[in-house]
């Protein structure tokens, strides 16, 4: 077990979701456990936490650190974006707390088999789920020129995008690419070399396919819609993005899930009959003090966002 783990934010997610003893909370997200034991230790003596991961490797080590607490934990292997069909067929449909904790873990960063990092040389997958079919490397050498730079610029926002694809379908007409230390020289080439002095040049590229391969900003939009329905009025939703993509699409679900009209602005009366279902926590997404990122560097990107649900109008 990876006894190193350390839940991002942890505190201020307690602060947000307030565990209470009779509660029923969701770590849609469950990762390596670290979120869902502070969850449970602060829900004790009867407090109920359910994690879902598409991760079956990470499940595993979740299992083990929440043993102490047999009969309050279930963990769930599934995608988040399916939470309400996932829970349904536990026979939960009403939650306390939810917690979406996005991105990609330490544990599939620093394995190098996982393929998700160019620190760690491996096989080009990055499947944060091994049950589907699509990987990177399926990705990388069976798309079109295009295609690829269109993943590259909209999902990693990769000023080179164009020109990395090109260089790629011009490596793979002598050989597949099959690794990720091998994709990382290809893309290393074909960005000019002021870029490298900020950040490795295959940082955004591999973002970008980690992100297409696992449908992470589709899901995303799926899961925050299941957590909004399956919330009790005067539960909260707590999600933590690492990027930018990620914290926009957050941030303008709860903008429109909080306002009392959706209206284009020049309507002159209100027509469209919406009513607020959130009440915001945060206007501003709460940061990582310069102690935890100390502490874990990989917390030094993390934005927190939090919003409570309200009972309809009537």
């Amino acid at each position: 077990m990876d006894t190193q783990h350390i839940p991002v934010l942890r505190d201020e997610v307690l602060d947000f979701l307030k565990p209470k003893p009779d509660g029923v909370y969701v770590d849609a997200t469950v990762g390596l456990g670290g979120h869902s034991l502070a969850i449970l230790e602060n829900a004790a003596p009867s407090g109920r936490v359910i994690g879902i991961d598409a991760d079956a490797a990470a499940l595993a080590i979740a299992q083990t650190r929440l043993n102490a607490f047999p009969a309050r934990h279930r963990l769930i292997h599934g995608n988040f974006a399916q939470m309400d069909t996932l829970l349904a067929s536990h026979a939960v449909d009403a939650i306390d707390g939810i917690l979406l904790d996005l991105g990609v873990s330490s544990l599939q960063l620093d394995t190098p088999e996982r393929g998700f990092s160019f620190n760690h040389p491996g096989p080009l997958d990055m499947r944060m789920d091994a049950r589907q079919s699509l990987s990177a490397m399926h990705v990388v050498n069976e798309s079109a020129a295009e295609t690829l730079a269109d993943i590259f610029k909209r999902y990693g926002e990769e000023r080179f995008a164009r020109r990395v694809a090109r260089r790629i379908v011009q490596a793979r007409q002598t050989g597949k690419i099959t690794t990720t230390a091998h994709l990382a020289e290809i893309v290393a080439a074909a960005v000019p070399s002021h870029r490298a002095s900020r950040i490795h040049p295959a940082t955004r590229v591999f973002q970008a396919l980690r992100i297409y391969v696992n449908a992470e900003l589709e899901n995303l939009a799926l899961g925050l819609a299941a957590a909004l329905s399956l919330l009790k009025p005067g539960g909260c939703l707590c999600v933590i993005a690492f990027h930018s993509l990620e914290d926009r699409i957050v941030k303008r679900r709860f903008q429109m899930s909080a306002r009392a009209c959706i209206c284009p602005p020049k309507t002159p009366v209100c027509i469209c009959r919406h009513r607020p279902s959130l009440r915001l926590l945060t206007r501003k997404p709460v940061l990582p003090s310069a102690a935890e990122v100390h502490r874990n560097p990989r917390a030094r990107s993390a934005k927190l966002r939090a919003a409570r649900k309200i009972a309809p109008e009537t």
